[in-house]
């Protein structure tokens, strides 16, 4: 089987899509239509996809019943094949659409809501890309509009309308309003070709394509959100190796205003927890310091190696400027037992006291193997624990790599060992796309750009050398408490939380003598 075209980062520019209307598709598309209470506009969404291009043959429409009160029936105009399925378990968007993936029957995955109005060519404009690549993720054009007048049309009228190409002029002298702040976006990053891993966070509005392989290849809907889906599902799809692509030849009317856009901040206070815990590209919703998240930034692999440098890695990782991580050690600890042993001369002793220090801390991960793949963003694979990072070294690389979009950075040791920080969609885009006997390595470097760098120049030292501050308390009898207040003062003004004494501001009060930091007279 030929290697599937190579798309450098984002740019999917270089694919070359069909003319409408003057190619012979051979891929089955189902198009899902989740449906909550939307009687009043599904009837017209069935009719715009009723008027489709797209051989009817290949066309299967799944209208997902997300337990309509009333109960969803399916109107008179509708694409030929057609079919109601109905939530019995759970409730919401995406546990809806992930219920149409499991029931579709077609090669291609099309979301569409039940209040959008397809023009004529918007399935074949998805599709196109489908035929290209596997891993293509479109999305279409829209334009928000009143539908109100479009209410009292016979949806057979608004079929034949779209059919014959009038799906323009529906709504005649009406205004029409653009998802505004996506076309900025998009305008400052050539319809995303630029945009390299940011991409995924246009992944919204949902009038998106994927083909199944790579919607089940991916974590695909995220069933516990009731808000934010598409976006969680952009990162999900981009995780798996997807390109997103902008087709303004997949044009549809979103009939009403939708309600990101009638309750922006509303919806985004909601969302924000959601997005920020599952979501690592959404950097600027997490905490710089101090916290950490369902879904790492940053995942560590370290081979399990004698306890004293392996710890001694362990905690600079986990003592450095990205508190946004996971550590995984890997190691054999499925041997460490409770047997009577002499403890100095357990067999196991270096495992022993590798598998205590990091059994109950939350973020280290003790396990058997290497894992196969990784939910965060970037992954870090060292050889060995013959070097440590500084606590100021894994940022600048993060940022590299951000800043180039490039795929990996590879960092030399002395020994001729290789540390390797890669970018996980990267590698899955890479395993996607590569046929038997191809150099991996290579198609890294076409694909997204990879850099290499000695580990001492960029902040690595030898574990030896690796001091990880502890907590000094030695005995000593009890202080003075003035004395002690004066040290806490000090200690204070020195992390800059008090004012110095030439910042104070002027006591109006008389002097009644000096007084402690709380008020107190000394």
């Amino acid at each position: 089987m030929p290697r599937q075209p190579v798309v450098r980062q984002n740019d999917w520019g270089s694919l070359t899509p069909p003319t409408l209307g003057a190619w012979e598709p051979t891929l089955s598309v189902t198009v899902v239509v989740p449906t909550f209470n939307y009687q009043h506009t599904l009837p017209y969404v069935l009719a715009g996809l009723a008027a489709q291009s797209y051989p009817s043959h290949l066309l299967e429409v799944l209208v997902v019943d997300d337990q309509s009160s009333p109960a969803q029936e399916l109107p008179e105009v509708r694409p030929d094949n057609t079919r109601l399925i109905r939530v019995e378990d759970g409730w919401g968007r995406a546990n809806a659409c992930h219920l149409g993936a499991l029931a579709a029957e077609g090669d291609v995955l099309h979301w569409y809501d039940a209040d959008m109005l397809a023009y004529r060519e918007e399935v074949e404009a998805h599709a196109r890309w489908h035929h290209l690549v596997d891993y293509a993720v479109p999305g279409g054009d829209k334009r928000f509009v009143d539908p109100t007048p479009l209410l009292d049309t016979d949806p057979a009228v608004v079929r034949d309308r779209i059919a014959t190409g009038e799906a323009a002029d529906l709504f005649p002298g009406q205004a029409h309003e653009p998802h505004q702040w996506v076309e900025d976006y998009w305008a400052k990053t050539d319809d995303l070709r630029t945009a390299g891993p940011r991409a995924q966070r246009f992944h919204i509005g949902m009038t998106g394509s994927v083909t199944k392989a790579l919607y089940f290849d991916s974590d695909g809907f995220d069933r516990t959100l009731r808000l934010g889906e598409d976006m969680h599902l952009g990162h999900s799809l981009a995780q798996a190796g997807g390109v997103f692509v902008v087709d303004r030849e997949a044009r549809s009317w979103h009939l009403g205003r939708s309600q990101v856009l009638r309750r922006a901040e509303q919806v985004n206070r909601y969302n924000d927890p959601y997005l920020a815990d599952l979501v690592p590209t959404m950097r600027p919703k997490r905490n710089k310091r101090g916290r950490t998240y369902q879904v790492p930034y940053l995942e560590v692999v370290v081979p399990a190696g004698p306890a004293d440098d392996t710890i001694r890695v362990v905690d600079s990782l986990l003592d450095g400027d990205v508190p946004d991580l996971r550590v995984t050690v890997v190691g054999p600890w499925e041997s460490v037992h409770e047997d009577r042993v002499q403890p100095v001369e357990d067999p196991v002793l270096e495992t022993r006291l590798v598998h205590r220090s990091y059994l109950h801390d939350p973020r280290v991960r003790l396990a058997t193997s290497a894992p196969p793949v990784s939910d965060a963003e970037h992954l870090l694979t060292l050889p060995d624990v013959s070097m440590a990072p500084l606590r100021h070294a894994l940022p600048p690389l993060l940022d590299d790599l951000e800043r180039t979009h490039h795929g990996a950075r590879l960092l030399s040791y002395d020994s001729g060992a290789v540390a390797r920080l890669e970018r996980t969609s990267a590698l899955a885009r890479v395993a996607r796309v590569a046929a038997g006997g191809d150099d991996h390595e290579a198609l890294l470097e076409e694909s997204f750009g990879t850099k290499t760098y000695p580990a001492a120049a960029v902040g690595w030292v030898p574990t030896h050398e690796r001091e990880v501050e502890r907590f000094t308390l030695p005995a000593r009898p009890p202080m003075d408490p003035e004395k002690s207040e004066h040290r806490m003062v000090k200690a204070f003004r020195k992390a800059a939380v008090l004012p110095t004494p030439d910042e104070q501001p002027p006591d109006d009060q008389p002097d009644e003598g000096k007084r402690g930091l709380f008020g107190r007279r000394r």
